[in-house]
């Protein structure tokens, strides 16, 4: 049977969703035992028992792998869908009411964009504690402007529709105006930017990690494993880094093209081919 693509791209946003599930899922109700030393198991090469190998305590790599995973995974589920609704506030605020109250966000969203990112990163998580409380503040914080840029330039063209001014003209609030009419056209866009925006928090939660200003060494995550495997490197002991970066290539790729997807099947000029 033949597909489109529209179902092909259906089928792939299944599989995609799947496989994010199951890593997420397996992460999270793993045993902690699963990952515990294990002296006489040190230094173990990738082989059918422990197919990611062993570091140099006696972890198996694959459970710290799926483990750190689902961290990194939390983190950059929940700082993606704050950030995406910060955005949605301020850019509909922003085209709304425009004036000062645009003028004022405009100048926010620029001043957040000229800073350096990991810099400012660092910064907030080091000002709030680090951990993981920091990491999700500090990509909060900085991960909304693109996508507030972009509603703020999709309310002004919404608001100036017939429809709109008709329902403004009927009398209709500007409350109900947002509720009925501007917030169900750019939920499209929210979806979208919550996808598309979790690959950057998570490269970004693993890159401050890895620096040693995120998540606590004693937890697993990503970014702790890999900063961990560069001093084993040199012995030789390669898999400690090359699984667990491909793994987190893997996710972030995944979540690249759910994006993409999800951006053709809600694109009105692009869903129905």
């Amino acid at each position: 049977m033949n597909c489109n693509r529209r179902q092909q791209t259906l089928i792939l946003l299944v599989i995609s969703l799947t496989i994010l599930f199951i890593a997420l899922l397996t992460g999270i109700f793993m045993p902690e035992k699963m990952c515990e030393i294990n002296l006489s198991q040190v230094k173990i090469a990738p082989c059918l028992k422990h197919i990611f190998g062993t570091d140099w305590l006696g972890r198996d790599m694959l459970c710290r792998t799926l483990k750190g995973l689902s961290v990194s995974m939390e983190v950059g589920i929940i700082t993606a869908l704050a950030s995406c609704i910060i955005a949605v506030m301020l850019g509909v605020t922003a085209a709304y009411f425009g004036g000062k109250v645009d003028s004022f966000i405009k100048w926010l969203t620029d001043v957040t964009m000229g800073m350096p990112m990991t810099i400012f990163l660092i910064m907030i998580s080091v000002l709030v504690g680090k951990g993981k409380k920091g990491i999700i503040i500090g990509v909060v914080l900085t991960h909304w402007v693109h996508l507030a840029r972009i509603i703020r330039i999709e309310v002004m063209q919404l608001k100036n529709r017939q429809y709109i001014l008709a329902s403004r003209s009927f009398g209709k609030s500007g409350f109900y105006i947002m509720k009925n009419h501007i917030l169900p056209a750019i939920l499209p866009q929210f979806i979208v930017g919550v996808v598309l925006l979790f690959p950057h928090a998570i490269l970004h939660e693993a890159a401050i990690t890895f620096l040693g200003f995120g998540i606590p060494p004693d937890k697993a995550a990503i970014g702790i494993i890999l900063s961990e495997a560069m001093g084993y490197l040199n012995t030789g002991m390669w898999w400690l880094a090359v699984f667990p970066g491909i793994v987190l290539v893997f996710i972030v790729r995944i979540f690249d093209k759910l994006g993409e997807g999800l951006n053709f099947l809600l694109n009105p000029t692009t869903a129905q081919e």
